[in-house]
């Protein structure tokens, strides 16, 4: 009878004639799994553009805001040309109220060459706000669209606020 040897893991790794002879205990590199948990590298992080981050923090925003038919949507997107407002229901899939720099009464009331100012997304929160209250909409929940809460966003709110809007 042979006698029986202790192999242990350090001593298979430090025996070449063992870790030659025997089928390796370590997977090989090409049979690991890739890792799930790396994170992006600094790179990679550049490499999205500005309008990329503000759609991933409106998914982050959507995920946890939704309009119903008590408390509406208000959405906010503005532009370099442009910016809109609109209460949605989110339950029914439907605009109730909409207002923008296109709209003729709007349009012809700023008379804008360069695009919408401070002065424009406060008139946009004032058109918004009676627009609502005339419908019967006193409530709504903000929605951003991802932008950050300042200049002309934070403008077309404050308005609204003044206005009648309770958000």
């Amino acid at each position: 009878m042979a006698t029986a040897r202790n192999l242990s893991f350090a001593s298979v790794l430090s025996d070449p004639a063992l870790k030659a002879s025997s089928p390796s205990l370590l997977p090989s590199s090409s049979l690991r799994a890739p890792s799930l948990l790396q994170r992006p590298t600094i790179e990679a992080k550049k490499l999205q553009t500005r309008r990329d981050t503000i759609e991933l923090r409106h998914i982050r925003i959507r995920k946890k805001l939704s309009g119903t038919t008590e408390r509406p949507r208000l959405a906010v997107f503005r532009s370099n040309q442009h910016m809109y407002a609109q209460v949605i229901d989110d339950t029914k899939g439907c605009t109730l109220v909409s207002a923008s720099t296109i709209h003729k009464s709007l349009r012809d009331e700023l008379n804008l060459t360069a695009g919408p100012t401070v002065d424009a997304a406060k008139k946009i929160g004032e058109e918004i706000a009676k627009s609502c209250l005339a419908k019967g909409i006193s409530k709504v929940a903000f929605d951003r669209g991802g932008f950050v809460y300042h200049g002309r966003i934070k403008a077309l709110a404050d308005s609204a606020r003044e206005h009648g809007l309770d958000f």
